[in-house]
């Protein structure tokens, strides 16, 4: 095998081993949600268990992404794919880190949350799966333009990320009981806004990818 071929199928292995892994992160997303809906504290568990799983995923592909850069030398498109890779590890991890802080809530709610005070809650989580599907497929396809329509749909998740907190505040004042529940359910809300945030830093790796351009899609 010659040196460009086993290059490029490093390269293969090392892009098909981050989509495994973000397939496993937006599991481990898709369980937290679930856990919290249903008040399961063994779903809960899972996710905080598989988090050192991820942990794993992302030091492997960051250590081999930095491997093929020190060995190999790569120019223009193959170092931005590898940069790329680096980048989107990181972006995943942590967002495997806010499921697992999701999974944590629900291991200390001592009893079912109101429904409602879940509120928008649920559409929130469907409205950052959806963000984080998208963000994975654009990847994959190399899709800019695919990326930045993703990214837009972070301004929906903000509104409701605000409206969310202000409907959590308000039950904090209407019912002294509600203080606990309402203060958990606002941080799920913070999480799960934060892991639209990382969802739109995946399009923009996208489009750096099949560009070379960096953009804000976050402004």
């Amino acid at each position: 095998m010659s040196p460009r071929s086993a290059f490029d199928e490093q390269l293969a292995h090392l892009q098909r081993d981050m989509l495994r892994m973000g397939v496993f992160v937006n599991e481990a997303i898709d369980k937290a949600v679930r856990a919290l809906q249903r008040m399961d504290q063994n779903l809960a568990r899972e996710v905080v268990d598989g988090d050192e799983v991820a942990d794993r995923m992302a030091i492997d592909l960051q250590q081999r992404c930095l491997q093929l850069m020190a060995l190999q030398q790569p120019l223009a498109r193959d170092l931005r794919t590898i940069g790329t890779v680096l980048k989107v590890a990181t972006d995943l991890e942590r967002m495997a880190d806010h499921a697992t802080d999701i999974a944590k809530v629900v291991l200390r709610l001592d009893a079912p949350v109101p429904p409602k005070l879940m509120a928008d809650i649920p559409l929130l989580a469907r409205r950052v799966q959806e963000m984080n599907r998208e963000a994975l497929d654009a990847w994959v396809q190399g899709d800019s333009d695919r990326a930045r329509r993703m990214a837009e749909q972070d301004d929906e998740v903000d509104r409701l990320y605000r409206r969310v907190f202000d409907e959590l505040l308000q039950a904090m004042q209407a019912d002294p009981k509600a203080v606990r529940p309402a203060t958990y359910l606002l941080l799920v809300a913070h999480h799960l806004e934060r892991i639209g945030d990382h969802a739109t830093n995946l399009g923009e790796w996208t489009i750096y990818q099949e560009t070379g351009e960096l953009q804000d899609l976050n402004g």
